[in-house]
């Protein structure tokens, strides 16, 4: 990744190249020494894209960037011409294709999800207001609020354009004028076109999922092979037409009937399930397993198959009613556990844990409950199983992707008894995990407190958190307290502080040495499924130069847990007016789904002081 820009971007700010005598870095952020600290542009160096903050204090002036600073810095020197070196390259990683589009997907649904949501509420509380006598469904004003929902839904290709061009770095107006375009009157469910003698099937885009989808795909490929063909020069002008006029025709040959041909074959799917076995069963089966769905990270697979629904069929018939069950089954589970509990801080984990998934959160129960003691799992596929066994044995169909609070929306258009069934349901789900949770009691914590499945028994994908040893014995700080913005803050990962008391520093981890700061204050390791830890020993000890530090080890080096890799003079580091507290934080926290720190009050480096929840 090329920071030039970046870099002119951020010299300019900090006043230009005359006010510069040179920029150092450690692990995390650029140290200007500057002639005039009142020249630079503090405030507007913040919003650049790369920072985090902006610290100044008498010794340097701080930018606080991240990991990624040991590429930046070289790029700085040479623009300012402090060196010959080239920009550091990246390790050449690559996504592997199907994590990306599992997480473009889910990341891309987010946003349209919400005006989805919106719109089936207001679809329950019309219908509510409507049986109540307050607004006639006649009326002009039920017609224009019920105006809303109609629109989410048949131009929802048009939210989808936008939120998919947004992820896959498409032109988000030209993602949008395929979008309207297909649902022109031209085109949208017209019969007889053809396109330079080529006959096009009759296609209804309005309202659908995936043709679009496959469209702004097949767009973003388009722009990167006009780029590498037109000259820069012409770009402007003339990559957007020929963008649009190559991808509406291979839109509306192929991608149209072919997302139509996905659409139709999972509606086929479902429609064969229920039919064989009974929709009841999948309802039941999802309702029972989706805490254990989202501890592996399978939770999103769900997300196109709803979606799908609502754009064909207007409701689902499945996954809606079962997640919300399932929800409201985790906290029953949870609050079991509640009233169970004579441990205050048990009891305190429990009620926020429980309120979280009242309101549609399931994962601080799922991550902070469920993985610990397990029991809750069986609680809630007993609970949940038996609400979604009953759901589906009635019928019952979700109008809009919504939680617990949203159950009105199951009214749909005056369908009351959908309502109703889901509503005992809800019961159902809820009273029997609270009471299955209640009886299966809870395990003693010593013995599931470091309970971690072991991968070469059941292979990696079986792996749902795994534990960090403390780097150093010592006092737990948390993250929050530590003197340090960019630590404290968890811009650079989650984590937590540790005062120490002694000055040997151990391997947390089986893994590799990645970055060696030079003067031995902060490393990196990486283990072998790609947990990236720093440890920073101290606060600005880059200042000290290696003054105190002595290393073990050298970059490359494969560690062990336990093994001796730096040490610290913490005595004369305190000594030197600088706070000595080691940070241990996971760089690539955004690439799990939480980082969960020791509440021990004191660690040594036998114990575990973080868990990364995969």
């Amino acid at each position: 990744m090329s920071y030039e820009k970046f870099g002119k971007q951020l010299i300019e700010l900090v006043g230009g190249k005359e006010n510069i005598q040179s920029v150092t870095n450690c692990m995390t952020r650029l140290r200007f020494k500057l002639n005039d600290r009142s020249i630079p542009k503090t405030e507007e160096i913040k919003e650049l894209p790369d920072v985090i903050d902006v610290v100044s204090n008498d010794v340097a002036y701080q930018v606080i960037i991240g990991t990624q600073v040991q590429e930046i810095r070289p790029e700085i020197n040479r623009l300012l011409g402090l060196t010959g070196g080239e920009k550091a390259q990246g390790n050449g990683e690559k996504e592997k294709f199907v994590t990306m589009a599992l997480r473009v997907l889910s990341e891309a649904m987010g946003p349209i999800l919400i005006p989805i949501m919106a719109a089936g509420l207001l679809a329950g509380i019309l219908s509510l207001v409507s049986l109540t006598g307050v607004v006639s469904a006649e009326s002009s004003t039920y017609l224009i609020l019920d105006a809303i929902r109609q629109s989410v839904f048949f131009f929802l290709p048009v939210l989808i354009a936008i939120s998919f061009g947004r992820q896959l770095g498409v032109n988000e107006y030209l993602a949008v004028t395929i979008a309207l375009t297909l649902m022109s009157d031209t085109i949208n469910g017209a019969k007889g076109l053809d396109f330079l003698g080529l006959s096009l099937p009759e296609t209804t885009y309005s309202n659908s999922f995936f043709p679009i989808i496959l469209s702004i795909i097949f767009m973003k490929y388009v722009g990167k092979g006009l780029d590498r063909i037109i000259p820069k020069a012409l770009q402007y002008f003339f990559s957007p037409v020929l963008t649009l006029i190559i991808t509406l025709p291979v839109t509306l040959i192929l991608f149209g009937p072919l997302g139509m041909y996905i659409g139709d074959g999972l509606n086929f799917i479902f429609d064969f399930i229920g039919n064989t076995f009974g929709s009841w069963s999948v309802v039941m089966l999802y309702a029972a397993l989706q805490p254990f769905l989202i501890t592996i990270g399978a939770g999103n697979f769900i997300i196109p198959i709803f979606m799908n629904s609502y754009a064909t069929l207007g409701y689902d018939p499945v996954f809606t009613a079962a997640w919300v069950i399932s929800d409201i089954a985790v906290c029953g589970a949870v609050l079991g556990y509640f009233f169970r509990s004579k441990d205050k801080k048990q009891k305190q984990l429990f009620a926020t844990t429980a309120f979280s998934a009242f309101m549609g959160v399931t994962e601080p129960a799922v991550y902070g409950v469920f993985v610990k003691y397990r029991r809750p799992y069986i609680a809630v596929a007993i609970g949940g199983g038996l609400g979604g066994l009953f759901a589906g044995m009635m019928k019952v169909v979700g109008y809009a992707p919504v939680g617990i609070l949203g159950l009105p929306s199951f009214i749909g258009e005056s369908n009351y008894r959908n309502f109703y069934m889901m509503l005992i349901a809800v019961i159902i789900g809820f009273v029997g995990a609270g009471i299955a949770s209640f009886i299966l009691g809870i395990p003693d914590d010593e013995k599931v407190a470091t309970k971690q499945t072991d991968p070469s028994e059941n292979g990696a994908e079986a792996v749902t958190k795994l534990l960090i040893k403390a780097p150093v014995k010592g006092r737990n700080v948390a993250l929050s307290h530590v003197d340090d913005k960019a630590f404290s803050s968890s811009a650079l990962g989650k984590g937590l502080g540790i005062e120490p008391a002694e000055d040997t520093i151990h391997a947390p981890v089986n893994g590799e040495i990645v970055s060696l700061f030079p003067t031995n204050h902060a490393i990196g390791i990486k283990t072998e499924y790609g947990v990236e830890i720093l440890i920073h020993i101290g606060i600005n000890t880059v200042e000290l130069e290696g003054k105190h530090f002595e290393s073990f080890v050298k970059q490359g080096d494969m560690v062990s847990v336990g093994d001796t890799i730096l040490k610290a003079d913490m005595a004369a580091i305190r000594d030197d007016g600088y706070d000595p507290v080691v940070i241990t934080v996971i760089t690539n926290t955004a690439d799990y789904l939480d980082v969960l720190p020791t509440s021990d009050l004191s660690v040594n480096n036998e114990e575990d002081c973080l868990t990364v929840v995969v």
